[in-house]
């Protein structure tokens, strides 16, 4: 009753029904003509007193205090405006994005309340710098079946994401103005962060056999590769350019940060065996994330350094400080080592490779005369390359506008690399959304928008 009484009189005072200087009602004859108590009327009074809203005056009772009328926005625009944005919200195809209604609920529940009943001081104590010690080693051992890491608990941070990840790394081996090697086309966040954190660019062109090793005279203190799975244009890393790049680190004492954001992702096969595999764990970084498998809002992501690495990822953690939440670790080791997480991520492989047959099947059916992809079976998104009688960003635009994302390929790249085409999604959709997103985009390029 105090909560309803107490908006009430804030809300016409903010849409000015009641203005500056007006009295209010003594607390006795409103509490009387409310039917309520007299004590809740003065509650009332003394909240909207502390917020500025009325003011006691001596001999006059409670007035109305001014407030701006630039201060607040009515109720309504605010109900309408975010009507309206609701309504704008971009639609298929977005790339990359995990369809979290597949989230297994019951069974993280039951992992959840399993932590909880059984070791509650897991979910607030961390295990150190380098986060939960049981959810490193269920990371050991899911690296090594999947990923052929053979690694050790210890030399596994845990971390707030994969963009934590990489702000770690960058942070403890990297300064202002040292050069560092970028796929381009590339992820575009990662090189926003890598020139906020004043480095200089050195671009590593996508060829056939993936990203090409730098030139010579170029020496990048580190390199961001996406080896099993090219971020955007899909694709895996040879195995003759895998040996290249870890030559070339080694000759130049560089490092080399394996971004495996989604590798689990592999229709067709066995996931590829990862660069820090074939390293040994030499000269790489491996970074990993259970966002795109598991869930996008947990934001837990994963190191794997080099063994003589370990002191300086310590002494950077413990200056810089620890960003992941500890409070969903245990749980997740519990979700992995009891067989559940392998349990979700066969179901969402199934789901998403029958969605990305889907796609194809509509890209070939319907938009085959703007364009061409190349299937390499794998990952959350496919590169739709257009012909020159179209531009992606004007494509893209278009398309928006009608409620469809279709990201522009160009916009992944430097502008002296030329790249023309749109990056359509598929695991977050349902075929009808597929099929609305597709026959949208066929009309934009068919000129009926």
């Amino acid at each position: 009753m105090f909560e309803q009484i107490c908006s009430a009189i804030r809300q016409a005072i903010i849409d000015g029904d009641l203005v500056e200087g007006t009295k209010l009602a003594p607390s006795r004859s409103f509490a009387a003509d409310l039917g309520v108590s007299r004590s809740t009327i003065v509650t009332v009074y003394d909240q909207l007193c502390a917020e500025g809203y009325i003011t006691s005056v001596p001999r006059s009772g409670m007035l109305v205090c001014a407030i701006s009328e630039t201060q607040f926005k009515p109720r309504q625009e605010i109900q309408n405006r975010f009507e309206d944005e609701v309504q704008t919200l971009p639609q298929p195809l977005l790339g990359g994005q995990p369809d979290m209604e597949l989230f297994p609920h019951r069974q993280w529940a039951k992992a959840v309340a399993k932590v909880c009943r059984t070791n509650p001081q897991a979910m607030l104590l961390g295990g150190g710098r380098f986060g939960n010690f049981e959810l490193r080693k269920a990371i050991a051992s899911h690296v090594l079946d999947w990923r052929g890491i053979e690694t050790s608990p210890h030399q596994i941070i845990i971390t707030a994401g994969s963009t934590d990840a990489l702000g770690i790394c960058i942070r403890t081996l990297a300064k202002a103005g040292d050069s560092i090697g970028l796929e381009n086309p590339g992820y575009p966040p990662v090189r926003n962060f890598a020139k906020a954190m004043q480095l200089v660019p050195v671009d590593l062109k996508i060829g056939d056999q993936g990203a090409e090793v730098p030139l010579p005279g170029q020496t990048p203190r580190l390199s961001i590769l996406t080896p099993s799975n090219q971020s955007p244009l899909g694709g895996v890393m040879s195995p003759r350019r895998r040996q290249e790049f870890v030559a070339w680190a080694k000759r130049h004492k560089a490092w080399i940060i394996e971004d495996d954001y989604d590798s689990e992702f592999r229709y067709a096969g066995h996931p590829i065996p990862a660069l820090a595999g074939f390293d040994h764990l030499d000269r790489t970084i491996y970074i990993g994330s259970f966002a795109k498998i598991f869930s996008n809002l947990l934001r837990i992501g994963y190191l794997i350094v080099p063994a003589e690495l370990i002191g300086k990822f310590r002494v950077s953690l413990e200056r810089f400080g620890f960003s992941a939440s500890y409070m969903p670790q245990q749980a997740l080791a519990e979700f992995i080592q009891t067989g559940a997480f392998y349990h979700h991520l066969r179901k969402v492989r199934r789901i998403y490779k029958e969605r990305r047959k889907y796609l194809i099947g509509r890209l070939s059916a319907d938009l085959a005369e703007f364009g061409w992809f190349t299937d390499h079976q794998a990952g959350m998104q496919i590169a739709f390359h257009l012909r020159t009688s179209f531009q992606d960003t004007v494509v893209s635009e278009k398309a928006e506008k009608l409620g469809v994302t279709a990201q522009p390929l160009s916009s992944f790249g430097t502008s002296d690399v030329s790249y023309n085409g749109l990056i359509l999604g598929f695991c977050n959709y349902t075929e009808p959304e597929i099929d609305r997103a597709v026959a949208t985009l066929r009309q934009v390029m068919l000129g009926q928008y």
